[in-house]
């Protein structure tokens, strides 16, 4: 159990906030997400990071990497040393079961060794000492510490070899800043794989210089739509070279025949009539489809895959595949058997959704299907397997996080059913399908469709904490499996994702460690009311800005003083976006541009501030700047 002190109750601006201050470490050496095959504490022993430490590493891009990570928290030097260090990262002598991707991490009084057989486990033991160190080393300040660790030896390596995360940037576009920071927090959990969705219906994002058209037309929306956009070759490879510094591959998807409006309204011969049609920002599925049986179309999908395999390193190029309606089972099968071999003839291996494995499609060498239905059975996954296809498991009543958590979760989906933590957790992607051997399975992936997704807050709001308990099904022996074990451990992820910043859905599944929070209803008001008539709020209801310059949302605040991370939660709609500043003590801490449009008036969004506070009394003041008013705010959280 965590040592903590007695919770504190604060009665501030009529509210009764508890509050607990963080553990000052892991409960114990195998408390971490996703759980390690072999734990060996130490009794009685402790490691604490001194200023004075140093770091070795026999690869030098997980020593800076873990360097940077320690100094900007702890403000230490942390030098990288040719000789033994204080945290030593060894490409020897590493326990032989560990493989290409494990580790063993060895914790005594006085040092840190992370031992490895390569590059990759090493960066795996890394994201495991991130957890047993206080939250606080997430911190982008510096913090006080103390900075410790338990003692003891873990020896962990991976059940799957693909432990996949997946992001649509077709429905909605995302900034290349997202991507990486949705990299980074993959990579806590030792995702390996980040499956891109490049194309669909309602958009295309990624430029291919024989048909130039692809981007600027068909990337120019989305859903609902609004400006779209699209990644040019150069930022592309940045995301590439991002993942790599994370030991993530990217698989980049080309959905085909099916949906492709977005590429049918750029190029008008790819359809059988000559005539584009409209660009599309809608969300059914199934309506559009590449004119099988045109010659011009097979050079367009040589073109596409050619240009995208000379930018992706990685093993595999995704060709989707998936919900081919307008297509005749027969034009889709001949298509795909002219197809495949173009992607493998660049070298790479097909990966598609398990519609693939349909009867009468070819075999082609390393092919892996992504099997994303609802069912415990599959004809099309059995086929692809009889003929030699690995597959990665994606059940999308399960492990689609787009999902919603509950009936009255504001974002997401239900087609699939609703998805709460414990179901994401309770299942078995090793014997979940009849009629699929465990040694079939590549891994497990964890898609995110954007219908409903429009902000970086959305995406971690439907990621976390649903992606690590996924990401523990592909890390973690199933002889470990325990919901109850899972969601305590899990539980100590809240206090490391609040320091992050990362706007988690808390579930009531978890008991997540209390926080400060401050409803806006219960602050001081002024040209602001009161109001329930949106959806998806905290506490009693939400406050809605007055239509005038300078009304605002004003809460008190008591703190130890010192770096602090506050998050305000706000909504503010599709149209004309309503800004506000934000003032700490009587100092603007952030402009009015930084709170953007976040889908709709009950779509919520999280803006995380680094701010220093005072000890004692804090005012913290949201004040609308135009005559629109500001968002919909709902709380404070400290």
């Amino acid at each position: 159990m965590f040592s903590r002190l007695a919770a504190v109750l604060v009665l501030l601006a009529g509210l009764l906030v508890v509050a607990e201050p963080q553990a000052a470490t892991a409960a114990a050496l195998g408390d971490v997400v996703p759980v390690p095959v072999s734990v060996q504490p130490a009794s009685g022993v402790t490691f604490t990071l001194a200023s004075g430490a140093t770091i070795s590493s026999d690869d030098t891009s997980t020593g800076d990497y873990l360097a940077a990570l320690l100094r900007r928290s702890t403000g230490y030097a942390l030098p990288i040393t040719s000789s033994a260090g204080t945290i030593a990262l060894l490409l020897s002598g590493a326990d032989p079961n560990v493989g290409s991707q494990g580790y063993q991490l060895d914790v005594t009084a006085t040092s840190v060794t992370i031992r490895a057989q390569t590059a990759t486990g090493l960066f795996n033991g890394v994201q495991t000492l991130r957890q047993l160190l206080p939250p606080a080393i997430e911190s982008a300040t510096v913090r006080p510490g103390p900075w410790t660790v338990p003692g003891g030896r873990i020896v962990d390596y991976p059940r799957f070899a693909y432990r996949g995360a997946m992001l649509d940037v077709a429905r909605h576009f995302h900034s290349v800043a997202t991507i990486k920071n949705y990299i980074d927090r993959i990579a806590l959990y030792k995702i390996n794989y980040l499956h891109l969705h490049l194309s669909d219906d309602q958009g295309w994002r990624i430029v291919i210089d024989a048909w130039p058209r692809l981007a600027t037309v068909g990337g120019s929306t989305q859903v609902g739509g609004g400006a779209g956009g699209y990644y040019t070759k150069a930022q592309y490879q940045d995301i590439v070279a991002y993942a790599a510094s994370r030991q993530i591959t990217i698989v980049p998807e080309i959905d085909m025949p099916g949906h492709t409006n977005a590429a049918l309204a750029s190029y008008a011969e790819l359809n059988c009539n000559g005539t584009a049609p409209p660009l599309y920002t809608g969300t059914d599925v199934g309506f559009s489809t590449l004119c099988t049986t045109k010659e011009v179309v097979y050079t367009f999908v040589s073109g596409v895959l050619g240009e995208l395999a000379a930018l992706t390193p990685g093993p595999y190029l995704h060709l989707g595949g998936d919900e081919a309606s307008a297509t005749s089972a027969s034009q889709y099968a001949a298509f795909l058997n002219r197809v495949q071999p173009m992607i493998t003839g660049l070298g790479k291996a097909v990966m598609g959704w398990h519609n693939i494995g349909a009867s009468g499609v070819n075999a082609s060498a390393g092919r892996v299907v992504q099997f994303w239905g609802t069912t415990t059975s599959d004809s099309s996954v059995t086929n692809a397997v009889s003929q030699g296809a690995k597959v990665v498991m994606s059940p999308a009543n399960k492990a689609y996080l787009d999902m919603k958590y509950t009936s009255s979760t504001t974002l997401g989906q239900s087609w699939a059913g609703f998805i709460e933590v414990q179901t994401a957790y309770g299942w078995n992607p090793g014997a979940y399908l009849s009629g699929v051997a465990s040694s079939a399975i590549l891994g497990v992936e964890a898609p995110l469709w954007t219908e409903t997704i429009v902000t970086e807050d959305n995406i971690e709001f439907m990621a976390f904490p649903r992606l690590p308990a996924i990401a523990e099904l592909g890390w973690s022996p199933w002889s470990t499996h325990d919901w109850n074990a899972f969601k305590a451990r899990l539980a100590q992820q809240g206090p490391r994702w609040d320091v992050m910043g990362i706007a988690y859905y808390h579930s009531p599944q978890v008991s997540w460690p209390v926080t400060n929070r401050y409803e806006a209803e219960s602050a001081t008001l002024s040209q602001a009311a009161v109001a329930t008539n949106h959806t998806g709020f905290s506490g009693s209801g939400f406050v809605d800005y007055a239509n005038v310059t300078g009304s605002y949302v004003q809460w008190s605040v008591t703190s130890p003083g010192g770096a602090t991370s506050l998050k305000i939660r706000y909504a503010n709609g599709t149209t004309t976006n309503r800004p506000m500043d934000v003032f700490v003590n009587g100092t603007k801490v952030v402009s009015a541009t930084s709170f953007n449009g976040t889908g709709n008036w009950d779509t919520w969004a999280t803006k995380t501030l680094s701010v220093t506070l005072t000890a004692g009394t804090n005012t913290i003041r949201a004040v609308a700047t135009t005559a629109n008013g500001g968002p919909n705010v709902d709380y404070l959280e400290t």
